[in-house]
């Protein structure tokens, strides 16, 4: 349809005499006649095909001759049918009114109620119930203007513009270039289609391609569930395949939860959809969101990833929890309880990290059932409380979901727990339990219980109050063996307050146990990859200087040197060989 949009009336050059009265024009058509040194070409003139009647009125039509009764006018391979057509031919200028129909050369029809057309510019306007059908689409409006020569043709009274796909759209203002088959949108525009709905503003479809530009605030909604829809300022829609292609301030609503970023790509027929740049995947519903450098969403499995320096935020009533890892992946799946209840879950892979105000750990991996509150981390994990520290093969933290507090602690093989004797002083001293499993239980926001079962074992700083001064005055260490060991944490001190199952306890007073027996041979306090705020899981390891405690030996190093001494003065009264 390269020229036939435009061409609605063609006016038959004929030599009759006419009136020399200017036509009324609409605005859109106010340009002068050729000069008359430049007559027009044969072929530029129009060819009355047929008319019932020709009738010239000087009350009628400024006394212009016009035709009625199957007029039938034709230019160039197009051919004008209509009611009435009145004809200026000084002016190469037509009307056609009633029941106008254009039969373009390459098959367009254009129908209207009335049609101008000036042949020398080649523009004209057609009004009433006007219809532009292609084999590409159906425009319907009030007012079209067309310009032969531009190959355009523009409305901006309202219009519906209808695809072979289904697709409707719905415009104040369109511009159909003919040649391209592309239509620029200015103004609202909404695009209806069986699956989905676009809203927006200055927007560019290409019916050949059926691929849509959007130049400002644009919203794809999906019919079937109106919550999810994307949103973007700036992108591309390929309308046949249903993929977005997202480039300024945009959004992927799905499944209630929100994915932004820099660049974006979504796929509704799959729903898959990536970002990149500073990427965010907000879940208001579990008050959770997850930022990175490159996320991944799986809409029909409720399923996302996210890598690039990723961390997750969970916010909480009185607490926020922060996960950090190469990886995290989140998803939600029904309870296999009741399918009719979704689970949440987070999971974080390599080098995992989390800090919470009174929890920190680090493992290889961490997963994390958000709405059991239930938390497992494996392969070498490490988790802090305060000055306390629990290891093992696997920790397993359970959280109260109503005051967001960790309740309790599995730890399953190789169960460690050391506490600081004393958190403001920097001497060597930490009191140890450790077997094959332990469960610690929490108080507030504190360690306060620890239950050890298999191969238990204990090293405790014992204290106690001197009667005169009222201050506490160490009495010694504990070493402690038994099959279980329960154990209470408390300020500065642990206290054992069971040992069963071939216990085995002696306490030794500090100048009778040597420095090597104060600490476990595994011992493993760790202040170097200690996370102390929440910013420190943004790294593999915060990489702290190491503390350096300060060993108080010196009962022990007296002790020692008085046995010494002792040793020393028996070797000398002993009676010396002397060899003759």
């Amino acid at each position: 349809m390269r020229i036939i949009l435009f061409l609605f009336i063609f006016i038959s050059t004929l030599s009759m005499a006419q009136d020399k009265t200017p036509v009324k024009r609409d605005p859109y058509l106010q340009n002068t006649s050729p000069a008359k040194s430049q007559p027009l070409k044969p072929e530029e003139k129009i060819k009355l095909i047929n008319a019932d009647k020709i009738i010239k009125d000087p009350a009628k039509y400024d006394g212009n001759q016009y035709f009625i009764g199957n007029v039938q006018i034709e230019q160039k391979g197009s051919i004008l049918t209509a009611d009435e057509v009145v004809l200026y031919s000084e002016e190469n200028f037509a009307k056609a009114i009633g029941n106008v129909r254009l039969q373009n050369a390459d098959g367009s029809v254009i129908t209207a109620g009335e049609m101008e057309y000036d042949g020398n510019t080649q523009k004209g306007v057609a009004r009433k119930n006007v219809v532009l059908t292609d084999p590409k689409q159906t425009i319907k409006t009030e007012i079209l203007y067309y310009d032969k020569l531009a190959s355009q043709a523009y409305f901006n009274t309202g219009g519906t513009i209808s695809d072979t796909q289904g697709n409707v759209m719905y415009t104040k203002s369109a511009t159909y270039f003919l040649d391209t088959k592309m239509i620029d949108f200015v103004g609202n525009v909404k695009i209806d289609n069986a699956q989905y709905i676009i809203e927006g503003v200055n927007i560019k479809q290409n019916q050949n391609t059926k691929v849509a530009e959007f130049f400002g605030p644009t919203t794809i909604t999906n019919r079937a569930n109106p919550k999810n829809r994307v949103y973007t300022e700036r992108g591309t829609y390929r309308m046949e395949t249903k993929e977005a292609f997202l480039n300024k301030n945009s959004k992927i609503f799905y499944n209630d939860k929100i994915l932004t970023g820099d660049d974006m790509y979504f796929n509704q027929i799959t729903g898959f959809g990536k970002a990149t740049g500073n990427v965010t995947l907000d879940d208001p519903k579990e008050r959770r969101y997850i930022k990175g450098g490159y996320g991944e969403i799986f809409e029909k499995k409720d399923s996302s990833m996210m890598t690039k320096n990723p961390y997750a935020v969970k916010i909480m009533e009185k607490d926020t929890a922060y996960f950090a890892a190469e990886k995290i992946i989140s998803f939600q799946k029904p309870d296999s309880l009741d399918i009719t209840v979704k689970k949440s879950f987070l999971r974080a892979y390599k080098k995992a990290r989390i800090y919470k105000s009174n929890a920190q750990g680090r493992a290889d991996s961490i997963a994390f059932n958000e709405t059991d509150g239930v938390m497992h981390m494996f392969t070498n994990p490490i988790l802090w409380s305060g000055e306390k520290q629990v290891t093992g093969d696997k920790v397993e933290a359970y959280f109260n979901t109503k005051n967001e507090n960790i309740d309790s602690l599995k730890v399953i093989g190789n169960a460690f727990a050391i506490s600081k004797v004393d958190s403001l002083t920097l001497k060597d001293e930490f009191n140890q339990v450790k077997g094959k499993f332990m469960t610690v239980y929490y108080q507030g926001n504190d360690i306060k219980e620890a239950r050890v079962v298999g191969n238990a074992q204990a090293i405790v700083y014992v204290d106690d109050t001197d009667q005169e001064t009222k201050k506490p005055e160490r009495i010694g260490i504990t070493l402690s063996t038994c099959g279980i060991i329960g154990a209470l944490f408390e300020e500065k001190a642990l206290q054992i307050i069971s040992c069963s199952i071939g216990a085995v306890s002696d306490t030794y007073p500090m100048s009778k146990i040597e420095p090597s027996r104060r600490k476990f041979p595994d011992f493993n306090w760790n202040t170097k990859d200690r996370i102390r705020k929440w910013q420190d899981i943004l790294v593999d390891s915060p990489n702290n200087e190491e503390i350096k405690y300060t060993a108080d030996n010196e009962l022990f190093d007296q002790a020692q040197k008085t046995i010494d001494d002792e040793k020393a003065k028996e070797e000398a009264k002993k009676p010396k060989r002397v060899r003759k």
